[in-house]
């Protein structure tokens, strides 16, 4: 092989690899085997695009279908798309040749004097016209994948886009069902109140007979005054609860708390769903956030690629076709073509180009630390939720237990002190635990709920990788 062969096969060598854009650094994390939480049953299912109808509810499922329509988030959310991809299109529009198409038209008078050579016009000859029209045509080579890699950037820019629309929506409708779950929990311990109340009214009325009777003292009395006061001052404070979760349901829905209607639902109502967790590898094309992370490093890649090539020459061609004529009636009479090249290389900007590439190195590394944090965030989100889950799981059988005991203590310790074979200390003491029990019951039960949707927000919600 000749040396000008040689030469010229490590220049296309050289060409080609300038032109490929290279692929984006991994993250290098390791997903783990299997999750450290406890194993889902073999009947248990990965998550579906419509997670939520996995609790039966049909008021959910309204609440959810008003707010990925009206949600304001989430409309702005699709806006930004839209944005993207017209800068995807506007990227992508230099890989092919620009047509124009000018027409020109210009009169020139001599005014005074007697002209000079720059001037169509003379004292013989003091006006002058011209008509032109011309289509060019114009053409960058892309020597140093430049433009590819702009284009590349500004599609994976879209893609990130993309994903986090839909991270947007998988929030939306998880925060929907918390709102939703935690105002059915309000309005459950808002019944336990009102029956503890009435409970704590039904002693008073024992009391006050038996203390007319001279068989209870004053203090007595005053003890479960105390306690009748202390349970009807927890209604106010449940009841703005509740009104809070419904301002903050109707917020997310996109409308004034004066439209949401009531719900006629219970905790008791919903069912509890079974889910099915995967394997910690799976989540990587599973969340949508990840995946915005993974596209965001992408164009980071590319841009990288971009100001590389912004340091080497740049070759444009050019060519267009006219017609001209000093009167508009023979415009074409007249045809010319004009062929033309330029190559501009960059000598001196006072390290702004350098510094242009540095900076996208380093916004490349940045992307990737923040795509590692993604992912550890991700496996930290779902051992979380199974934790909460299992958690809850092994204090509810208590709880229900403790429940049943507390009201069998309190319906003997009314009876007994009723008959005159108890203080009403006992009563006291079963009653407050009685309320404590049952509240806790409602809050284990709501808990137990958001943990199924904290798992469902955390394994993606059966959201798959669509570009």
């Amino acid at each position: 092989m000749t040396l000008p062969s040689r030469l010229s096969l490590l220049t296309l060598c050289l060409c080609l690899a300038a032109c490929s854009t290279p692929p984006p650094p991994t993250s290098g994390i390791r997903a783990p085997a299997a999750w450290q939480g406890q194993a889902a049953p073999a009947s248990a299912r990965l998550p579906t695009a419509q997670w939520w109808q996995a609790f039966a509810s049909r008021e959910l499922d309204r609440l959810v279908q008003q707010a990925l329509a009206n949600a304001h988030d989430l409309a702005a959310a699709t806006a930004r798309v839209r944005q993207a991809q017209a800068r995807a299109v506007i990227a992508g529009a230099p890989l092919r040749p620009e047509l124009k198409l000018g027409v020109d038209g210009s009169r020139q008078r001599l005014l005074h004097g007697d002209g000079y050579d720059q001037l169509d016009v003379s004292r013989s000859q003091p006006t002058s016209s011209a008509f032109d029209m011309q289509l060019s045509a114009s053409y960058e080579i892309d020597f140093w994948g430049g433009l590819r890699a702009t284009r590349d950037s500004a599609l994976s820019s879209l893609d990130a886009s993309n994903f986090d629309r839909q991270t947007v929506a998988l929030t939306l409708v998880s925060a929907v069902a918390d709102s939703y779950l935690q105002g059915l929990a309000l309005q459950e311990q808002l019944r336990i109140a009102r029956l503890n109340l009435r409970n704590a009214e039904e002693v008073l009325g024992l009391v006050v007979a038996r203390q007319r009777s001279g068989s209870a003292t004053r203090l007595e009395l005053a003890q479960q005054r105390s306690l009748v006061a202390a349970q009807q001052r927890q209604l106010p404070l449940l009841g703005q609860q509740w009104q809070d979760s419904r301002v903050t349901l109707a917020t997310l829905l996109g409308e004034p708390v004066q439209a949401l209607p009531t719900s006629h639902e219970t905790l008791a109502t919903l069912q509890w769903p079974v889910i099915g967790s995967g394997v910690p590898s799976e989540l990587l094309t599973r969340r949508p956030d990840i995946a915005a992370a993974e596209a965001r490093l992408r164009a980071a890649s590319a841009n990288v690629q971009v100001a590389r090539a912004a340091l080497l020459p740049k070759l444009t061609l050019g060519a267009s076709l006219g017609v001209g004529a000093s009167t508009f009636a023979d415009l074409f009479g007249s045809t010319y073509s004009t062929l033309s090249s330029g190559l501009v290389a960059p000598i001196f900007n006072n390290g702004r180009l350098r510094a242009a590439r540095d900076l996208a190195e380093a916004e490349q590394t940045a992307l990737l630390e923040a795509y590692r944090s993604s992912i550890l965030a991700g496996f930290a989100d779902v051992e979380k939720a199974l934790n909460a889950i299992d958690g809850v799981d092994g204090q509810r059988q208590w709880q229900d237990e403790e429940v049943q005991q507390a009201r069998l203590a309190f319906d003997l310790a009314q009876q007994r002190y009723g008959a005159g074979a108890e203080t009403l200390l006992s009563v006291l003491q079963t009653q407050r635990t009685l309320y404590v029990a049952q509240d806790q019951q409602a809050q284990l039960r709501l808990a137990r709920l958001q943990g199924s949707v904290a798992l469902y927000k955390a394994l993606g919600g059966g959201w798959q990788v669509e570009r």
